[in-house]
């Protein structure tokens, strides 16, 4: 019994020493820098990602799509915007490179009925639309 009841006050004393240890002032106010004055790029800006079209331009662009084959955007008007502006990390980087854009074009835009693309005249075609509407600045 003696037993237990030392090691009970051993522990405690223990515990208390353990939580009495430290430093006496509180830690200072952490502190923070000025914000930069622009706000630093996002990931996908970074990645060269076009911003997301205003909503007007978004539909004038899955119009453009529309007109090229209905199949384009296959009753997913934000995925076909979302490919575009994904496209256009394409064009930024290799903007002089035509055969390559169309390659990349042929790569993301496909749908259930063409899964390997739309053929190089229709990849062509979405590429001058999404230049237009999405991307107009790469």
């Amino acid at each position: 019994m003696a037993r237990r009841v030392f090691m009970g006050m051993a522990a405690l004393v223990l515990a208390l020493g353990v939580g009495a240890c430290g430093k006496d002032s509180p830690d200072p106010a952490p502190s923070f820098s000025q914000p930069p004055s622009t706000p630093a790029p996002g990931r996908e800006a970074i990645a060269g990602i076009a911003p997301e079209p205003d909503q007007a331009t978004a539909l004038d662009y899955v119009d453009a799509l529309i007109k090229i084959d209905r199949d384009i955007v296959h009753n997913k008007e934000e995925k076909a915007v979302d490919r575009g502006r994904d496209l256009c990390s394409a064009v930024k980087s290799t903007p002089g490179d035509e055969k390559k854009l169309v390659d990349a074009t042929l790569q993301r835009f496909t749908s259930p009925n063409h899964p390997d693309g739309f053929g190089e005249a229709k990849s062509k075609r979405i590429l001058a639309a999404t230049r237009k509407y999405i991307c107009p600045s790469y």
